[in-house]
């Protein structure tokens, strides 16, 4: 039975974690695993995969949160760090009787998706990462400077629609400077992993970036060569903030890789 997104919040590790479900609902309408879509660091469901959302919910159940501190889900005085948030959804997997789900994780939600993928490993199915390193020298240099003058960087327009966003649905707005700076400093913050971890890594693996991404294609490739039997795609013309729009190019990708 295919249903419209229903919302709902979850009590997990202290939050009041709110996440959407979309498609099929109930393990006894769909055979496949759930699909869980985690999205970049600042945004809200919505900002990250609005344009994919329709095809990947067509015949499969689809659970999207909003994690610590984005969107509706309020923040707490916890750090935000990859480790809490990926405990966070695990803790939502298993509020929603849900055993194991493909994972979709862009930027801040890509690792996330990769620390769940190294630490329960049983919870993953197939993985997706977009934009995703897993070390810190995996970005371009530019993308570090306080100056905001790289390209690969967002624009003041998309600032602006990341704080619109969060305006929007957000339980206090006017957080939103403190709370972008929050997610600054996590993004920036040392990578938990080592090149032995990628090459345990058991999920089927599709790695996205643009060619214009924060993350450097080289850094990609050497994931791909880490992963066993991993993908990679590189989508031509494509800035970081254009990655999850470019459904011309993404849509078929995905939708394969999922089966």
């Amino acid at each position: 039975m295919t249903v419209p997104n229903r919302s709902a919040h979850a009590k997990v590790n202290g939050l009041e974690m709110y996440y959407e479900n979309h498609g099929i609902r109930g393990s006894g309408d769909d055979t496949r695993r759930p699909l869980v879509l985690l999205h970049g660091g600042a945004h809200t469901v919505g900002l990250s995969f609005a344009a994919v959302l329709p095809a990947l919910a067509d015949g499969r159940r689809v659970v999207a949160p909003e994690l610590q501190g984005h969107g509706h889900t309020a923040d707490t005085d916890r750090d935000l760090t990859v480790a809490n948030l990926a405990s966070d959804v695990v803790a939502l997997l298993d509020e929603l009787g849900i055993a194991q789900a493909d994972l979709i994780g862009f930027s801040l939600g890509g690792l996330t998706a990769l620390e769940i993928a190294v630490r329960h490993p049983e919870r993953a199915g197939r993985l997706v990462l977009a934009a995703t390193p897993y070390r810190q020298d995996g970005y371009h240099d530019d993308v570090r400077t306080p100056d905001y003058t790289s390209p690969r960087l967002p624009s003041r327009a998309d600032f602006q629609e990341m704080a619109d966003a969060y305006a929007a649905v957000a339980p206090h707005p006017r957080h939103f400077p403190d709370f972008l700076a929050k997610v600054t400093a996590a993004a920036h913050a040392p990578l938990p992993w080592t090149a032995d971890d990628l090459r345990g890594l058991e999920a089927p693996t599709l790695l996205v970036v643009g060619d214009s991404d924060f993350v450097r294609v080289e850094h990609a490739a050497e994931m791909q060569e880490l992963i066993p039997g991993a993908q990679l795609a590189v989508l031509p013309a494509t800035t970081h903030v254009a990655l999850m729009r470019r459904t011309s190019l993404l849509v078929p990708l995905l939708t394969e890789f999922l089966g």
